[in-house]
């Protein structure tokens, strides 16, 4: 059996653990003196495929310790005590390892792409829960497709990705069901979440009143988005320059609060409570403003879900009832999604192009860059200053650093298929 052949009473993956481990060994005392950029680029790629196949083994390993009850021989409640205590691990992460050990039994086409490095530890856990969570009374081929599908689209897109492409993967693979089973759920979680919609307000006696709530996702949305406008405009020093958009033909933006403090809400909170006597929160990008996405189908009374500009799905009977809300922006797509109405405003970029290019682009549009859309700026492709035109075929949304980058002549920028941009230093 060559290298791998076991020693007389040793299992194959004991022997082969111990070829990898000391393999491993060898690579220690390495210097990496002469590993260039790409020569340490393909390592860390290579790398990471070893290390998800390796996981792989690792899984199928563990679903075996189950079946063979490896806990017994400590007195351990369960395979994830007997893991984390062996391997010294929290309980938490290894009844995760088991949880995806017992799906890869079961997902064939899933084992398969961990094991030949296409699909990572991230990936496989995402795309097994996907695929439990269909409904059971799919057909069985229908679920297969599904798993083929979130498997091919592993090679493209990270964990964050496939979770939401995981909660869609019946659009794609069985359309026809799809629509009725997500109005179902949907309607179902907006009842649940109205039931549960609670506010308490206690006051301290010493000047102040502690509270809590319970929200719809929707309206959680429309609150956080007011006041994280509101903790951006009060944080001058976040903006982009005058100077500095001069120079790049665009409108001055506001720069993203990727983590505003319980404070600052607390503030932005009380500000937004003193404007309730009709001013405007101040814009950012599409600004505090919800933009319900739908098709005409849905408008005028089908069943498929429509989604916020927050990334948050509703039923249609929701969306057909925020449509009639003042507070409520309708983009409303046709057969193929072309945009039939933005709205009537009309000032370059105007509001009306910025939801169009939210909608559209529905974030920030360089290669890897999950920045949601209210907070990108809107950057000309061909640049305003040298002649380019402000209208959507020469807009996309950019998150300020990747604008930043799309100005920096250092880089150069290329325009993928799918209308994403890859940025590249040049030699």
């Amino acid at each position: 059996m060559g290298a791998l052949g076991p020693r007389e009473g040793e299992h194959l993956v004991n022997r082969g653990v111990a070829v990898i481990a000391g393999a491993l060994t060898d690579l220690d005392e390495v210097s990496l003196i002469g590993l260039d950029q790409d020569a340490t680029a393909t390592s860390l790629v290579e790398i990471a495929a070893a290390e998800a196949r390796l996981g792989e083994l690792k899984h199928r390993v563990l679903a075996h310790a189950s079946s063979v009850r490896v806990e017994e021989a400590t007195g351990a409640a369960t395979t994830a005590t007997w893991l984390a205590r062996a391997t010294r691990t929290t309980v938490r992460s290894s009844r995760r390892a088991v949880h995806l050990a017992a799906a890869l039994e079961i997902y064939a086409r899933l084992r398969e792409g961990y094991a030949a490095g296409r699909v990572n530890t991230e990936q496989a856990e995402v795309i097994a829960r996907a695929l439990d969570a269909l409904p059971a009374d799919i057909p069985a081929t229908v679920k297969a497709a599904a798993e083929q599908r979130l498997v091919d689209l592993a090679a493209h897109h990270d964990a964050c990705d496939l979770r939401v492409l995981g909660d869609r993967v019946l659009d794609v693979v069985a359309p026809a069901v799809a629509d009725a089973h997500e109005a179902a759920r949907l309607e179902a979680e907006e009842r649940a979440a109205a039931r549960k919609t609670m506010l308490t307000m206690t006051p301290d006696g010493q000047g102040s009143v502690h509270g809590r709530f319970t929200l719809p996702e929707l309206h959680a949305g429309m609150l956080r988005k007011q006041l994280l406008a509101l903790v951006v405009h009060d944080k001058p020093a976040l903006a982009t320059s005058p100077a500095t958009a001069a120079e790049q033909g665009e409108a001055e933006r506001p720069e993203p609060v990727k983590a505003a403090t319980a404070v600052e809400l607390g503030a932005a909170l009380c500000e937004l409570l003193e404007r309730l006597d009709g001013s405007h929160v101040p814009e950012m990008s599409t600004g505090a403003t919800v933009v319900v996405t739908m098709t005409l189908e849905t408008l005028t009374g089908g069943l498929a879900a429509t989604t916020l500009d927050t990334g948050d799905r509703i039923a249609a009977h929701t969306a057909r009832r925020l449509a009639c809300e003042a507070a409520i922006i309708p983009v409303v797509l046709g057969g193929t999604r072309e945009v039939l109405d933005q709205g009537r405003r009309k000032r370059l970029f105007t509001r009306a192009q910025r939801i169009a290019l939210a909608t559209r682009d529905k974030g920030c549009t360089a290669v890897g860059c999950h920045t949601a859309a209210w907070f990108c700026h809107a950057h000309h492709d061909h640049p305003w200053a040298t002649g380019g035109t402000t209208d959507l075929t020469n807009g996309r949304l950019l998150c300020p650093t990747h604008h930043r980058t799309a100005h920096d002549p250092r880089y150069e920028t290329r325009v993928l298929t799918d209308n994403q941009i890859e940025f590249t230093l040049r030699c």
